[in-house]
């Protein structure tokens, strides 16, 4: 944010949003919401019109794929031709991938076309996403960035999948559930055309790196920034173990509440809610703490050590309290929140690699592709290694997420980055001084 930005005195600014980026969180909770759509349902109905669980799983696995791809994508090239520009690319292929999607292939009920848009509809919310991601990196002062990181997530996961199922819950009733997939199109499209229409912030419509460096490198710079900046591999393995959890869960936890505990399928699913919620308040608290506590002590304690103690709460407060639906809701609220915890990791690492915020924040988008298929794959090893049994499982992640906090712990800021960011500052470029 440039010298000449308006002094923060607004309500956005208040609550922690960059003034000039607004309606760009604005446009992309809608975004998020058409995104969300059919988070919900798209399995079921697939499954009720003809189609394998073996197909549905493959076409899932597909989609993970090409959204961790375009994840990683989203940072090159927003260096290369500026966040806004990765923003309309991703609106635009949402927009085409979905009509073939839909028309081509849900609407006749044609597998490979089914099969092929929609793998391909994976690297657009990405690109959306993660370029904005990207955009408030670029544009926002350090000592905000705890706070606006956690404004993206809230916006991010409030749409999707939270209010996105809601609304498919009210409209397929109404409408029928392939009339409800267009009315996703729709409210992708309000969304996008409102982050970009409405958001004229000069830094995310201009080339990211200087106009010297070629292409090639930027791209390859994305990849070797890891091992040339490991720190960004400690925290890209941290962003993957963050999220590995809620995947892994959501296979193995609905069979465990309905069939071995006894709950019904509605209080599994409101239990599931009530996580969900917690998880989207946190992702703002979160932020806001980090901007004064510091990013990595929220991490390594609150997100780290936290999930250490929330997830053996999360299975063992049931057995401890058979039928007692609250005891479980609050444990699962405190798990909730230790996944918001992680948070303020997209407010560090700007700060980490200052000169490469867009590379630094591709290998966060990688981790948060990876984690989709990480969480089931742990799921798996311990069931090979020890054997069926929940407790291998529990215990395997609450050690991983232990380490997690070791690993948050080795990602300080150096003072080669605080002087660059320092002396950037003091010329009045959208890089400020570093904070925590």
């Amino acid at each position: 944010m440039s010298e000449s930005s308006p002094p923060k005195h607004g309500l956005a600014e208040t609550l922690g949003i960059p003034r000039a980026l607004f309606w760009a969180f604005v446009g992309q909770l809608l975004f998020m919401v058409g995104d969300g759509v059919e988070a919900g349902y798209l399995d079921t109905y697939m499954l009720h019109h003809g189609h394998t669980q073996g197909f549905v799983n493959e076409m899932f696995t597909f989609y993970g794929i090409t959204v961790m791809i375009a994840a990683w994508f989203s940072g090159p090239l927003s260096d290369l031709m500026g966040p806004k520009k990765v923003m309309w690319l991703g609106l635009i292929l949402w927009t085409i991938l979905e009509v073939g999607f839909l028309s081509l292939g849900l609407g006749p009920n044609s597998g490979p076309m089914i099969l092929l848009f929609y793998t391909l509809r994976g690297f657009a919310y990405p690109l959306f996403a993660y370029g904005f991601l990207v955009w408030i990196a670029a544009a926002t002062p350090t000592a905000m960035l705890g706070s606006a990181a956690g404004w993206f997530w809230f916006s991010f996961s409030a749409g999707l999948p939270t209010l996105g199922s809601q609304f498919a819950r009210f409209a397929i009733p109404e409408i029928g559930e392939l009339r409800t997939f267009w009315c996703s199109l729709g409210l992708v499209i309000i969304g996008g055309l409102v982050a970009l229409l409405f958001t004229h912030e000069p830094t995310g419509k201009k080339r990211l790196l200087p106009d010297h460096v070629p292409t090639k490198d930027i791209f390859f710079g994305s990849m070797s920034i890891m091992w040339r900046e490991p720190k960004t591999l400690i925290a890209g393995i941290v962003r993957v173990i963050d999220t590995s959890s809620e995947y892994a869960f959501l296979a193995i936890m609905p069979a465990f509440f309905v069939d071995h505990l006894g709950f019904s399928l509605g209080q599994w699913l409101n239990l599931l809610s009530l996580i969900f919620l917690s998880n989207i308040l946190f992702n703002l608290v979160s932020g806001m703490v980090a901007d004064s506590l510091g990013h990595r002590f929220v991490v390594a304690v609150f997100g780290g050590i936290g999930g250490f103690i929330a997830i053996p709460l999360f299975y063992y407060v049931p057995l401890w309290f058979p039928g007692n639906f609250w005891a479980v809701a609050a444990a699962g609220i405190f798990y909730g929140a230790t996944v918001a915890a992680f948070v303020p990791l997209s407010g560090l690492m700007p700060q980490i690699c200052p000169r490469e915020k867009a590379a630094a924040l591709s290998i966060l988008g990688l981790g948060a592709g990876a984690s989709t298929w990480v969480g089931p794959a742990v799921v798996a090893g311990c069931e090979a290694v020890f054997g069926p049994g929940m407790q291998y499982v529990i215990w395997t992640f609450a050690v991983i997420y232990l380490a997690s906090a070791g690993m948050t712990m080795a990602l300080t800021i150096s003072p080669e980055a605080r002087r660059y960011s320092e002396e950037a500052a003091a010329r009045g470029e959208s890089t400020p001084a570093v904070g925590h």
